[in-house]
């Protein structure tokens, strides 16, 4: 299969907003506490920005169609009291169109991602996922994450 991953542009916006519409059905299904449906974090005012942000470069998967998105963070730690001076890159979002899943366009984002890290500079790449995302846990595990830390809550009713 012919495919390549690049910087995302202007033309891939419309794309983008449907499988942000997928990422967000995901987390409703798990949390109506917190999501809303049937929305998307980004507009495409907003989309623009980002998309222009070298810092927050944002890559899809492109088979002559846009199946895939990662959306990226480059972070800095400089002269911390505390920590340790530090790149890294943090996976804000990933997506694999529904229609093309089992295909390994995760696997290929991923490995994409981390080899832009690595040349980068950064000294790790971290993300979120919500708890009850068996699929992404699994997922992320497959390529050797571990557990950097973790978030815990209480609702107050």
């Amino acid at each position: 299969m012919n495919y390549e991953i690049r910087r995302a542009c202007p033309k891939d916006i419309k794309r983008i907003i449907k499988l942000l519409h997928q990422v967000n059905m995901v987390h409703y299904e798990i949390r109506p506490d917190l999501f809303k449906p049937l929305t998307t974090k980004y507009d495409e005012q907003e989309l623009e920005s980002i998309l222009k942000d070298d810092n927050k470069p944002v890559f899809v998967y492109d088979d002559g169609e846009v199946r895939g998105y990662a959306f990226c963070q480059l972070t800095e730690v400089r002269d911390n009291l505390l920590l340790q001076d530090c790149k890294s890159l943090y996976i804000d979002d990933i997506c694999v169109d529904e229609q093309a899943r089992g295909r390994h366009v995760g696997k290929a984002l991923y490995e994409y991602v981390c080899e832009f890290a690595r040349q980068a500079g950064c000294h790790n790449i971290t993300l979120n996922v919500w708890e009850g995302n068996e699929a992404a846990l699994s997922f992320y595990r497959n390529m050797g994450m571990l557990i950097q830390k973790t978030t815990m809550e209480v609702i107050l009713r």
